[in-house]
């Protein structure tokens, strides 16, 4: 039988895919897609008050 390698050993060409992105670079990314989210399904009001109940729960 072969003896294998742990896989915390082995380095393969995926593992830069494994890092983390900075929180900014992910809201960029993620922004456009909630924008057209909102626009099609109309949820400026739920928005509104999802952002007033986190604002009440923040304490301001």
């Amino acid at each position: 039988m072969a003896q294998t390698v742990p896989r915390t050993l082995v380095r393969t060409r995926d593992s830069r895919r494994q890092t983390r992105r900075h929180p900014l670079v992910a809201t960029i990314m993620a922004l456009p897609l909630a924008v057209l989210l909102l626009l099609v399904f109309d949820g400026w009001e739920t928005v509104a008050t999802q952002a007033s109940s986190v604002g009440v729960m923040l304490g301001r």
